[in-house]
């Protein structure tokens, strides 16, 4: 049996299986190093393939690399009770991925030891010669495990950070720490915009020419086909087809901050006039974000949905969409509404305004400002030429810089570049 294979009956017995490929070929292909002589072995790890971008790149990348040239499995933990799960999606893209279950999102010492166990042995059958990894507690355990088994190179995903606004300013530093010593010993460093590159160096995390930014890709597609001028979601939450509808998209988490979107509907004016708002996605928070519609007497207007599954019909009915999160690398709900040529309103934070320019592109308000983002709200639903003109402006750069298609062709070159470098040492 030879070692691709035994990778492939390995992963079988670890955890749930191996990834299955279907890629196009890219239009100018980079050879792997002549003296490799085979396919680049890729291991990617993942925190959990919860709804959001990271999971989305993880899927399409394992999913997408050209087949000739890579092979990679797609390692991953377990979604939390109230998160929407990817994992069929990945699967109907011919991805099964390896599920390590200790490996999850909270710290629990002796579940995180048994997890980096199990991925020091799992890199052990797979011999990878890139271990990439996505999400801060992948990126903790699986650069450990490549660091324990001498993989010849690692990369790690920035797709924001956790470094403000998730812990206290003491366990922050803790992690800051962490991720010093981790870039270090990282051969590259990607991160999803220019602020978030800058953010990352201002912090001590990486050098300059080893951060480098590749933008989020996703599978855009399904927003451009979407039906518009259907009311079904109305006629189904019982909202007046002359009454404008807002969403929002995300987990109910305190990080993205739904409260400063519910205080900012309490302080506009009374009466017919304020929008109707969905809320899509679920969480820790469901049941506290009900309580404050509640107490707001917000609730007729405010509707919980849970996650869906038909985002882009959703899309098709909403007047704005908005983001008001404390803390964001590049958000997907953004880019999918851009995408849908639906304007988008949101907190200037983190990577929000690499992808939005005020004014150009969307609207941006400074986070935790309920005021604020009240006369944002009010200055849209109050102009449709301003909204159209936003969402046209918007569409054309959220579907050219975050192609699928162009994230899948940059990776393959990084992970050919990493390992021409390293003479291809496998």
């Amino acid at each position: 049996m030879n070692a691709d294979a035994r990778s492939n009956a390995d992963a079988f017995r670890f955890g749930v299986g191996r990834m299955v490929t279907d890629a196009g070929k890219p239009a100018e292909v980079q050879a792997v190093p002549a003296c490799l002589g085979r396919p680049i072995r890729v291991a990617r790890v993942i925190t959990r393939l919860n709804v959001g971008g990271p999971a989305q790149q993880a899927i399409l990348l394992t999913a997408g690399l050209d087949r000739t040239r890579f092979r990679t499995t797609l390692i991953t933990g377990v979604v939390g009770r109230d998160e929407g799960d990817l994992a069929p999606a990945a699967r109907t893209r011919g991805v099964e991925p390896v599920v390590i279950p200790e490996l999850g999102r909270a710290i629990h010492p002796l579940h995180d030891l048994l997890a980096l166990g199990k991925l020091v042995r799992l890199f052990r059958r797979l011999q990878p010669d890139v271990v990439h990894t996505h999400t801060a507690k992948a990126g903790t355990l699986g650069r450990l495990a490549a660091r324990l088994t001498a993989v010849p190179a690692t990369i790690h995903t920035f797709h924001g950070h956790v470094l403000e606004g998730y812990f206290s300013p003491a366990m922050s530093q803790v992690f800051l720490r962490i991720e010093r010593v981790l870039a270090r010993r990282t051969d590259r460093i990607i991160v999803l915009s220019p602020r978030l590159r800058e953010a990352m160096l201002a912090m001590g995390i990486g050098r300059p020419e080893q951060v480098e930014v590749i933008p989020l890709g996703l599978d855009l597609d399904r927003f451009l086909r979407a039906a518009q001028g259907q009311d079904d979601l109305r006629a189904a939450l019982c909202i007046p087809p002359d009454a404008s509808l807002l969403g929002i998209v995300g987990r109910l988490a305190p990080i993205k901050d739904h409260p400063t979107l519910f205080q900012a509907l309490a302080h506009l004016d009374a009466g017919d006039q304020v929008p109707h708002v969905v809320v899509i996605g679920d969480g820790e928070r469901r049941e506290e974000l009900r309580r404050l519609a509640q107490s707001l007497d917000l609730a007729p207007r405010i509707h919980f949905l849970g996650w869906r599954n038909d985002l882009e019909a959703i899309l098709s009915e909403l007047d704005v969409v908005i983001c008001c999160s404390r803390n964001e690398g590049t958000p997907v709900a953004l880019i999918e509404a851009m995408a849908a040529g639906v304007p988008a309103l949101s907190t200037d934070v983190g990577g929000v305004s690499d992808l939005i320019v005020h004014g150009e592109t969307g609207w941006l308000v400074p986070p935790g400002d309920p005021l604020a983002l009240a006369r944002a709200i009010e200055v849209l639903l109050a102009d449709p030429a301003l909204r159209h003109r936003l969402a046209a402006a918007a569409r054309p750069v959220a579907l050219g810089r975050h192609d699928g298609k162009a994230l899948i062709h940059r990776m393959e070159a990084l992970y050919v570049t990493v390992m021409a470098r390293k003479g291809g040492r496998a």
